[in-house]
């Protein structure tokens, strides 16, 4: 297969100062040039990404991904090494890069899109398909200083992918739109695919990654741990960077009520029955809420949450949900969900628990993401990502047999 893009043990550095001469009269009195050190966002990077392949950049912050796009974009040149494309290239990098803010959106589209090679009357042509997918038909003629950063983003995205580009290079930037804006993307990503064009995306979205991505790379601190097909490299990814995650929750979680009731300590346990923060989709595990009351408390409702690592709420069952609400808690006690069939795909969760009156009304305690773990990779596995799988029976059937999987 063709390499659209090669790089070849590529290397960036920059200058972190610790002083800097702001002028000529501040070098002279000071005697002697600013004081700085090297800082190597990139080192001894090597990869190619074939032709018409989705490719995906992972890592923590200040691991160097921002840095090897706007390398493989020409905004930055290597110090050391080289990296090489094939065609058009089409960037997506920062919000309102490549915008004059006092310029109105229809002559950003021309500014843009004349440095990205097209012709005026190229432009003419793809105009109108430009806005429209923007959405900016109401505001095309108004001064982009005067966009929203959702603004922003759609008719720099609309302007990057109405192109023709070879290779197109996004990063997080795309992560400001809303959810109908991702969905068009989406599709958009899908359409470019279909043609053959090379797509790069540097991403924090695991499950996002995961859905459109072919293979990944992953970078630590500027260098190259691991390529490979998207599912594999994001797994391992997930895995080294369990324990940090595990002590980030302690940061993000926290807690409410009136205090008659206390949730002393939520658990994971997994298939042995032991606390753990590793399962796998279609793991048998079961959430354990060990509570303490000071006085009887009459007909309590126990809430178990979900959340996605980036907040977004899965679901909330209550044990008032399935007739569990006993008659008085007293003392010490605990309550189990227990679920028979994990339906979490591979990616980080956090646990939330909390207790009220049978009203709901009234919270006696409740720990907001309390405990976060990981789910890895396990029966079905399910390779495009998301965050739920839905355990379905497939079916087909044709003229001469019929067949069926599950």
């Amino acid at each position: 297969m063709t390499a659209a893009i090669s790089v070849d043990q590529m290397s960036k550095r920059f200058r972190l100062y610790h002083d800097r001469n702001q002028s000529l009269k501040a070098a002279v009195m000071r005697g002697r040039r600013a004081r700085y050190e090297e800082f190597w966002a990139l080192r001894d990077v090597s990869l190619e990404i074939a032709e018409g392949v989705t490719y995906g950049f992972i890592g923590t912050n200040g691991s160097g991904k921002s840095t090897l796009l706007k390398c493989l974009a020409r905004i930055l040149q290597p110090d050391e090494g080289s990296c090489r494309t094939r065609g058009k290239v089409s960037a997506l990098l920062e919000l309102g890069a490549g915008f004059h803010p006092e310029l109105s959106g229809r002559e950003n589209v021309y500014l843009n899109g004349s440095i990205l090679g097209l012709s005026k009357a190229e432009l003419d042509l793809r105009f109108d398909d430009i806005v429209e997918f923007a959405g900016l038909e109401r505001f095309i003629d108004t001064p982009v200083k005067n966009y929203s950063s959702g603004m922003y983003v759609r008719l720099g995205f609309a302007v990057a992918t109405n192109v023709d580009p070879d290779i197109l290079l996004v990063d997080e930037v795309l992560a400001v739109g809303d959810e109908q804006f991702q969905r068009r993307c989406n599709e958009r990503f899908a359409d470019l695919r279909a043609e053959g064009r090379t797509i790069v995306v540097v991403s924090h979205s695991l499950s996002a990654v995961q859905s459109i991505c072919d293979e990944v790379a992953w970078l630590d601190a500027g260098t190259l741990r691991e390529t490979g097909d998207a599912g594999d490299v994001c797994a391992h990814y997930l895995g080294e960077v369990h324990e940090d995650r595990l002590a980030e929750s302690h940061t993000t979680s926290s807690r409410w009520g009136s205090g008659e009731v206390r949730i002393d300590r939520l658990e994971l346990l997994g298939t042995d029955g032991r606390p753990t923060r590793e399962v796998h989709t279609g793991d048998a595990v079961t959430v354990r809420c060990h509570f303490h009351t000071e006085q009887p408390i009459k007909r309590p409702v126990f809430f178990v949450g979900l959340h996605a690592i980036d907040g977004t709420h899965i679901t909330a069952p209550t044990s008032r949900d399935v007739g569990l609400v006993p008659d008085v808690i007293d003392g010490d006690g605990v309550v189990d969900m227990h679920i028979d069939c994990l339906s979490l795909l591979p990616g980080s969760f956090d646990l939330s628990a909390a207790v009220s009156d049978e009203t709901s009304m009234h919270v006696y305690d409740q720990r907001h993401r309390a405990v976060r773990f990981d789910v890895q990779p396990g029966t079905p596995r399910e390779p495009l990502g998301g965050l739920v799988t839905l355990h379905g029976r497939w079916d087909i059937t044709h003229e001469s047999s019929s067949t069926a999987a599950s």
